[in-house]
C-alpha cells in the first residue's frame, strides 16, 4: 500500500482562520523572517501587514525581480509597494534577483537561492514565505531550498507558506512569454536520467487565459505522449473551468489530443486538492509503466498562486519536473488591479517542530 502523502494531514488555515492563526500563533516570543516579493502585484502587501500587526519580532527579505525594460507603471507599483512593506517592518533587506543572464539565459531561481543561503538562520524560531508577489521561478526554488536545509535534521525552525489570491488579479496579470522554455531550479526531477529516456510522459499543464504561446512552447519541449490539462473547479466564477476548456478547445482537440476523460479537475483555493489529485495519478502510473521504462510526470504550473502551490507540494514529495517558460515581462490591466477586490488567504505549514515525530526526506 502506497504510504500518504507528507502533506495530506497538514496544518493549513483559509480565510479568515489564517487572520486567526497569524495573531494568535506570532506572539512576543516568536522571532520571524519574513520573505516575500516587493513587486507590482497588488497582493504584495496583504500578509505583510498582518504580520506588522502580530506581536512576532520581524525581519524582512523583500525580493525584486528585475527583467529586461520594465513598463514605468510596474516599476512604479513595485516601488511603492517596496516602501509599503520596508516601512511595515524595520528590520529589513532589499534583494534584487536579476532573472535572466546578460544572453538572455534564466537565472533568476540560482541567485535567489544563493541569496537565501548567506541569511543567518540561528535566531529564527519561524520562516514565513509569502508568494502572493512571486513568480514560479522563483518562489519554488525557495521553498525548495528551505525544506531541504529544515527537514529531517531536528531543526525546530517552522517553515511557513502564505498566499494571498484572488482570481480576478490573476487574470489582470498578462506574463510576455519568453523563448525558451526548460526547467525550474531545482526542478529537473528525473527528466536527464538515462533510466527515463523511454518513460512515458504525461504532461499537466494548469490552464490559464493569455497563456496559448507558452502552452505550446512547453508542449513541444517536452513532447508529452499524454497530456491531462487542469481546469479550476470549484472555482470563484463556476463557468471558469468551461470558458477555459472553450479557450483552447483548438489546442486540446488538435495538438494534445486530450480525451476528454483525462481532464483534470482541482479546487481554485484549496492547494491540497491538487496536491493529493497528483500524487493519486502519480502512485497507480509507477506500477502500471515499472516494465515498459517507467513513467514521468511532468508538471507546468501557471496562473493561479495556490494551484500552482499544489503542485510544488506535488514536485517536491515526488521529485517531479517542472517545465516552465520564464516572461520575459508582464502587462497588467490596471482597471482591475485598481479595483477594491478583498484578497483571500491560505497558509500551510509546510515544516516545523509539529511535524518533527515525522519521517521525512526530500
Amino acid at each position: 500500500m502506497t504510504p500518504p502523502g507528507r502533506w495530506t494531514s497538514c496544518v493549513a488555515h483559509f480565510d479568515d482562520n489564517v487572520r486567526s492563526f497569524i495573531s494568535e500563533y506570532f506572539i512576543s516570543d516568536r522571532k520571524v523572517l519574513f520573505i516575500a516579493g516587493a513587486g507590482f502585484d497588488p497582493r504584495s502587501t496583504a500578509v505583510g501587514r498582518l504580520l506588522a500587526n502580530s506581536k512576532a519580532i520581524l525581519e524582512s527579505l523583500l525580493i525584486q525581480e528585475i527583467r529586461p525594460n520594465p513598463h514605468n507603471e510596474l516599476l512604479s507599483r513595485a516601488n511603492t509597494n517596496a516602501e509599503v512593506l520596508s516601512r511595515l517592518i524595520a528590520n529589513h533587506k532589499i534583494l534584487p534577483i536579476d532573472i535572466f543572464d546578460s544572453d538572455n539565459a534564466v537565472i533568476g531561481g540560482r541567485n535567489v537561492v544563493k541569496a537565501i543561503s548567506l541569511q543567518p538562520y540561528e535566531s529564527i524560531t519561524d520562516i514565513v514565505v509569502d508568494i502572493s508577489a512571486l513568480s514560479v521561478g522563483i518562489s519554488f526554488p525557495i521553498l525548495r531550498y528551505l525544506i531541504q536545509r529544515f527537514s529531517g535534521n531536528g531543526s525546530k525552525i517552522n517553515v511557513h507558506v502564505f498566499v494571498s489570491h484572488n482570481p480576478i488579479i490573476d487574470e489582470a496579470i498578462r506574463p510576455i512569454a519568453g523563448d525558451t522554455p526548460g526547467f525550474v531550479h531545482g526542478f529537473r526531477g528525473l527528466w536527464a536520467l538515462d533510466s527515463k529516456a523511454s518513460a512515458a510522459k504525461l504532461w499537466l499543464p494548469q490552464l490559464a487565459r493569455g497563456r496559448t504561446t507558452t502552452l505550446q512552447r512547453l508542449f513541444d519541449f517536452i513532447s508529452p505522449h499524454d497530456t491531462c490539462p487542469i481546469l479550476p473547479f470549484p472555482a470563484l466564477n463556476p463557468r471558469l473551468g468551461d470558458e477555459l476548456a472553450e479557450h483552447f478547445l483548438t489546442e486540446m482537440e488538435n495538438t494534445w489530443e486530450v480525451d476528454t476523460r483525462n481532464i483534470i479537475y482541482a479546487s481554485e483555493d484549496d492547494p491540497l486538492d491538487l496536491y493529493r489529485t497528483i500524487l493519486r495519478m502519480e502512485d497507480p502510473r509507477r506500477e502500471v509503466f515499472s516494465e515498459t521504462g517507467g513513467s514521468l510526470l511532468v508538471l507546468s504550473p501557471m496562473g493561479s498562486k495556490v494551484m500552482a502551490l499544489g503542485a510544488l507540494l506535488a514536485a517536491l514529495e515526488r521529485n517531479l519536473p517542472v517545465a516552465h517558460l520564464e516572461p520575459i515581462g508582464y502587462e497588467l490591466d490596471t482597471s482591475i488591479a485598481t479595483a477594491n477586490l478583498e484578497p483571500k488567504m491560505v497558509h500551510v505549514w509546510l515544516e516545523g517542530d509539529i511535524y518533527l515525530s515525522r519521517a521525512t526526506g526530500i
